[in-house]
């Protein structure tokens, strides 16, 4: 296979889609929607049966469990993937949204447009269920889409991609609107990223070599975030109850994700009476801890942390501890080793709940909530392409307002300027 041709092809092919896909009725894109998710369910086994010859090979090759527990799909999690289908197909469709419509002194009236941005090229790894989020979330938002996955993820993701292209040919919309790159060639990749003449932006999901990879070669523009070094500050005037709720539940309920955190602190004046409490709550969830040494004073089994550990994504049953004497030592701790992904504070003060949303500088901030949430699903935007820590184009967890641009128009009677 020319790998070349072949990549430029797919992208080729989606931009031209775009044009179709773009202008495509609302209708039709939820139908398209709706009728993906029957094809998902419908092939349910099939699907399922790709996945297990991806787990087995991914044994083999000896991906590490948090790899693996991104790959693998389960009746439970498909469910999920078809219930954010119908989730997408019931938002409002943003596209032709007309926004801050003022009339000027000339008479001329000025707004702004919301349209697709065109193609999305998306570079992942092993979650198949960024297949169809990302496809989906494209689509509604009038744009086409090139996939490439990981190979460690091949045939799943090929198995669903199937599914969605068949349910375009099934309401009218072009089967290369959703390009699914068949080939596990590495060179695939760098060759995608040079193809602005026909992708308009790509998102890269997946570790941070990926990403920066993706970052470094690409030459239109990306959407990205390189890690999920995420913390959760329990503040002096915490309730603790709910602190151990939250930070259990923001390091264990999903650990290998970039939402889990990776680093409590643990204002001074409240460590005597909670670290003890944390820490055995922790090790019996088989959690391994890295504390300072005021840490380690209250938890004897913690290891030593060191300062690497205070920037690390464990994406892991690993949890970095430190006690700080103040809030603002929390402020300059996120400030100083914060990935900009998502930082929580537990505290009944209002004060300096509401500072601590304004001066942390992070795509998600949170107030007496588990960074877990930090979700588009759990946002509401019934889905999401991503997550951006950057500060343009779009920030936080992606949805279809952040997988369209705005264009100016004007609406006139005659007018010429004078």
């Amino acid at each position: 296979m020319d790998t070349a041709a072949y990549i430029t092809d797919v992208a080729r092919h989606a931009k031209e889609a775009s044009r179709i896909v773009g202008k495509a009725a609302t209708a039709t894109k939820n139908a398209w929607l709706l009728k993906s998710a029957e094809e998902i369910r419908a092939s349910q086994e099939a699907i399922l049966e790709a996945n297990r010859l991806d787990i087995k090979m991914g044994r083999e090759k000896g991906l590490s469990s948090a790899m693996l527990d991104r790959l693998a799909l389960t009746d439970e999690r498909i469910k999920s993937i078809v219930d954010a289908l119908y989730d997408i197909a019931a938002l409002p469709d943003p596209v032709g949204e007309i926004s801050n419509l003022s009339t000027r002194p000339s008479g001329i009236s000025v707004g702004r447009m919301r349209v697709p941005i065109g193609v999305i090229g998306i570079v992942y790894e092993s979650r198949p269920n960024v297949t169809v989020d990302s496809a989906a979330l494209c689509i509604k938002a009038g744009n086409a889409v090139v996939l490439r996955g990981g190979s460690e993820a091949f045939h799943t993701n090929r198995a669903l991609a199937e599914r969605l292209r068949k349910a375009c040919q099934e309401v009218g919309i072009p089967p290369t609107s959703i390009g699914f790159v068949e080939t596990t060639d590495r060179e695939a990749v760098r060759i995608l990223l040079t193809l602005d003449r026909y992708i308009d932006m790509v998102v890269p999901r997946g570790g941070k070599p990926l990403i920066e990879l993706v970052a470094e070669t690409a030459i239109m523009p990306v959407l990205k975030h390189y890690e999920g070094n995420c913390h959760v500050y329990v503040d002096r005037f915490a309730d603790l109850d709910k602190a151990l709720k939250i930070c259990i539940n923001a390091k264990i309920q999903r650990p290998g994700v970039c939402n889990a955190a990776e680093t409590f602190l643990i204002h001074e004046d409240i460590a005597d009476e909670f670290l003890p409490r944390l820490g055995h709550a922790l090790i019996e969830k088989d959690v391994e801890i890295r504390g300072c040494p005021e840490t380690r004073k209250r938890i004897p089994e913690a290891k030593e942390a060191t300062e690497k550990d205070w920037d690390e994504e464990y994406l892991d049953l690993i949890i970095a501890i430190r006690v700080v004497p103040s809030f603002e030592d929390a402020l300059d701790h996120i400030t100083r080793h914060s990935s900009q992904h998502t930082e929580a504070i537990v505290t009944e003060n209002h004060s300096l709940a509401m500072r601590f949303l304004k001066e942390v500088d992070s795509s998600s901030v949170m107030v007496n909530a588990s960074t877990r949430f930090s979700d588009g699903g759990q946002y509401g935007l019934g889905a999401e392409i991503g997550i951006s820590t950057d500060k343009l184009h779009a920030r936080g967890p992606v949805g279809l307002e952040g997988l369209t641009t705005q264009k100016f128009v004007v609406f006139g009677n005659g007018q010429i300027r004078e």
